[in-house]
């Protein structure tokens, strides 16, 4: 899981701590409000980032016309 540098020991002493602070009751409550404002800072966050993201476009391709660059090859070269 993707919790960054903590184990699972690091969690349920967490989750421990959150128990003793909150009590049973106030628990269900206070993990749905953080779930729910997980939930609108990804939706602002992916708003947020597809509104940066430049248009998908194609780029014309700005090579020399092929002719041009074979007469300059086929041109004699000068000595100085």
């Amino acid at each position: 899981m993707g919790f960054g540098n903590i184990g699972w020991s690091g969690l349920l002493l967490i989750f421990f701590m959150a128990f003793l602070v909150f009590g049973p009751s106030r628990l269900p409550e206070l993990a749905k409000s953080i779930g729910k404002s997980l939930q609108e800072f990804r939706k602002a966050s992916k708003g947020l980032l597809s509104e940066n993201e430049p248009p998908q476009t194609e780029c014309p391709i700005t090579e020399p016309p092929l002719n041009s660059t074979a007469a300059e090859l086929s041109k004699p070269v000068q000595k100085d």
